[in-house]
């Protein structure tokens, strides 16, 4: 026989703790071993360091942009492209004892370095910036991405084709391999027959006969490959990424190393466990939901290495803001191995609420508290709030036993003080939530409780 009021049944207190929310895979994943950068690279401080002295002009005057002109200000004419407008260039060059020319040159390796992020027609600070002095990832992040963007610091001359140029970008790459396997000097006559073998391979790749009969083909005329690759080595010695002189090119340490981290990300992306390299971010995360810890960090690795950094963060946080609770935790997850980068975007999900918990426990992890204590950032309010997510998440996705161990993860001590705060918190979910748990707990009058509970939440009763 059951009582017809609520027991009094007390909670274990116990620090929140991440479950599985779905049964392990049957075996796990080998974990790779970290990579290391080839012998004779410099340590991450000193690569940094380097990148510090290459890039101090632009930090310079994105630092004088961020020190002098208010918010709303028109730092950029209106391109879209964020450009100096004439008046801004003029100031800072006379403030910075430089020509407006220097300081357009500076400016654009500040935008392509990401110290400065354009939004429509103005300019702001971005995270690099920020972390700059503090910071060694974000120095070399800054830099590789001035790396990738090293045609556009140093545009081709006009006399080029286009076609040929573009050719010629994207023969590059193999170019600097060879370079860092060679790690010495290289001759520039070896490096344009290496040029015109990739060009010859390019264009046969991209060879389709038509079907049919077709007029007797005009051959192309050909570009030539010299005047190419000097422009090349020039515009990857002027980032720093190898000095060129004499007929010969060497890649500097810091190219080395950047070469280096490009083809890791190759291999980590050939890597992928569980193949969602080319999937959306919701896919991919559905596809992480029965992965081991280890194996899942290992697909976001893969997933981000083929992505743009920003483009993939945008696409994680949409997918955290869909309607299926499991996503939102497995998306900030993804949002932990993309690290710094990261922080901006989710300072701004921190004023959603259905993401805010999520992105306070992210960023209390990121400014280094303690794993142990991390939940007491929350309010109680959030806590709440965070426990029905999860809940609803393992109602979605888990089974029953799971359900009810997700009891003990509440801050409040006794079931009707759970009910009364979960009630209280309004989460959407919330009766899917009381209904599943009333059906997957044993104790019949605790059941029938939560069962009351989530009809009166149904019917907006008291």
């Amino acid at each position: 026989m059951t009582s017809r009021t609520p027991r009094d049944s007390r909670l274990r207190l116990v620090r929140p703790r991440r479950q599985p929310l779905a049964a392990a895979a049957p075996r796990a994943a080998t974990r790779r071993p970290a990579p290391r950068p080839p012998e004779g690279t410099p340590p991450p401080a000193e690569l940094a360091r380097t990148a510090r002295l290459g890039l101090a002009a632009a930090v310079r005057v994105a630092r004088w942009a961020d020190a002098t002109l208010s918010p709303g200000n028109d730092t950029a004419a209106g391109d879209g492209k964020g450009t100096l407008s004439d008046a801004t260039a003029r100031r800072a060059a006379d403030d910075l004892g430089l020509t407006v020319r220097q300081v357009r040159a500076d400016w654009d390796t500040a935008r392509l370095a990401g110290l400065v992020e354009v939004h429509g027609d103005t300019a702001r600070p971005g995270w690099r910036l920020r972390a700059w002095d503090r910071d060694d990832t974000a120095v070399l992040r800054g830099w590789v991405a001035l790396f990738d963007a090293w045609s556009l610091v140093h545009p081709a001359p006009d006399s080029l084709e286009a076609a040929a140029v573009a050719e010629a970008v994207e023969a590059v790459p193999q170019l600097l391999s060879f370079l860092q396997l060679m790690a010495d000097p290289v001759p520039a006559a070896q490096l344009l027959d290496l040029l015109d073998q990739r060009v010859t391979e390019l264009r046969t790749e991209r060879c389709e006969i038509p079907f049919g009969p077709q007029p007797e083909p005009v051959p192309p005329q050909d570009t030539p490959l010299l005047p190419l690759l000097d422009w090349a080595l020039r515009g990857l010695a002027a980032v720093g990424a190898l000095t060129y002189a004499d007929g010969h090119a060497t890649l500097t340490p810091l190219g080395s190393w950047a070469v280096w981290v490009k083809l890791e990300q190759i291999c980590v992306a050939a890597q992928s466990p569980a193949g969602n390299i080319e999937q959306s971010a919701e896919d991919m995360l559905r596809g992480c939901a029965r992965l081991r810890p280890n194996a899942a960090r290992a697909e976001y690795r893969a997933w981000l290495a083929a992505r743009d950094v920003g483009t993939a963060i945008t696409e994680l946080l949409d997918g955290a803001r869909g309607e299926d609770a499991l996503l939102r935790g497995l998306a900030f997850e993804a949002l932990r191995v993309v690290g710094a980068p990261a922080e901006p975007e989710v300072r701004r999900a921190a004023e959603d609420p259905h993401l805010r918990p999520y992105a306070l426990l992210w960023l209390a992890e990121y400014e280094g508290a303690d794993p142990e204590d991390v939940h007491t950032v929350l309010t109680r309010e959030e806590a709440t709030w965070l426990w029905v997510d999860t809940a609803a998440a393992v109602a979605d996705h888990g089974e029953a036993p799971l359900l009810v161990r997700h009891l003990e993860s509440a801050v409040q001590p006794t079931v009707p003080a759970l009910i009364a705060e979960v009630r209280a918190v309004g989460h959407p979910r919330t009766v899917q939530v009381l209904v599943a748990l009333a059906a997957a707990h044993p104790d019949p009058a605790l059941a029938k409780a939560v069962r009351r509970a989530a009809f009166q939440v149904h019917t907006g009763g008291a």
